[in-house]
């Protein structure tokens, strides 16, 4: 049932090197603000990626309304993919997971920009959360340590699916291997859902004992149905600092403030439902500083060969 997680950066080396050989080597037409005039997006699938695009496509026709220009959504199958395709100059803008972006400002220029305001802090901070069964005896994250517990992640580079969850791990007192994500002693098996939906069914079917997912995700499927309201419980949780929205080193400082302008500057309620947020704020690589620090820490900003 898990996905065997592949390192980030032996991923992102070597397909980066396969997109830049499709490049396009002319010079692109550039709308108003600086902004190409096809400004291309791409998006991590925290859910499918189907779902994903459907759920993005009434803010894709706000950036095409609002900046005069035509936008095409990407969506990858993996958190990696987007990150490769930002290298690669095969996308303008991504909104990707804190981990993601560190990712890719090792691989190349990238400049945060902004984040969203949480629906359910008011802060542009989330929150990743351990669940287990609501009749699990587990009552702590290190009673499911001591257990020698089955452990699911999301995907391998998913910062609240994956890297928080694993901090939270290691502060309860696992060993988790910096090169071999996959152990994770004293747990007896640790595996890789793909996704957080996917990451609570698995809790769910009895498949792990524990999970670590993002909070406000799981709010969503308990909101849906997808997942019965209380059937999962959460035993630790932990802040982390919101999703960027980036650009790459290909869009000048005038193209920047125009897009950053085009986040502030959202007020329709419905739209930011659909968006999650209340709102948008700047940020600055500053603000990804702990992702940064957590990731070195789990050896994954080393292209490891």
């Amino acid at each position: 049932m898990g996905v065997r997680p592949k390192p980030a950066g032996m991923i992102i080396a070597v397909v980066v090197a396969m997109l830049a050989l499709m490049a396009c080597s002319s010079v692109e037409a550039i709308g108003p603000g600086g902004v190409p005039a096809t400004l291309r997006v791409g998006i991590i699938p925290n859910i499918s990626p189907e779902k994903q695009r459907a759920q993005y496509e009434p803010f894709r026709q706000y950036l095409a309304d609002r900046l005069d220009v035509e936008v095409e959504l990407f969506v990858a199958t993996d958190y990696a993919g987007v990150v490769v395709a930002l290298v690669a100059k095969k996308v303008d803008v991504a909104y990707l997971g804190g981990l993601t972006y560190v990712q890719a400002a090792e691989q190349s220029e990238v400049t945060p920009l902004v984040t969203e305001i949480d629906v359910e802090t008011g802060t542009p901070k989330y929150l990743s959360a351990v669940v287990v069964p609501a009749d699990s005896p587990h009552r702590t994250l290190e009673d499911v340590v001591a257990a020698g517990g089955r452990f699911a992640f999301g995907d391998p580079s998913s910062t609240s699916g994956s890297l928080y969850p694993r901090l939270m791990l290691v502060d309860a007192g696992a060993d988790c291997d910096p090169v071999d994500l996959s152990r994770c002693p004293p747990l007896a098996s640790v595996v890789f859902t793909g996704g957080h939906d996917a990451s609570a069914q698995a809790v769910l079917n009895g498949s792990v004992d524990a999970a670590g997912l993002e909070l406000r995700i799981l709010h969503r499927l308990e909101g849906q149905g997808t997942v019965e309201t209380g059937a999962l419980r959460v035993i630790e949780s932990r802040e982390v600092m919101g999703y960027p929205w980036v650009v790459g080193e290909g869009l000048g400082d005038e193209a920047r403030r125009t897009i950053t302008d085009a986040f502030t500057a959202i007020t329709d309620i419905r739209l930011l439902e659909l968006m999650r947020a209340k709102g948008y704020v700047a940020v600055t690589a500053a603000d990804y500083a702990e992702t940064r620090d957590a990731a070195t820490r789990f050896g994954l900003l080393t292209i490891r060969k």
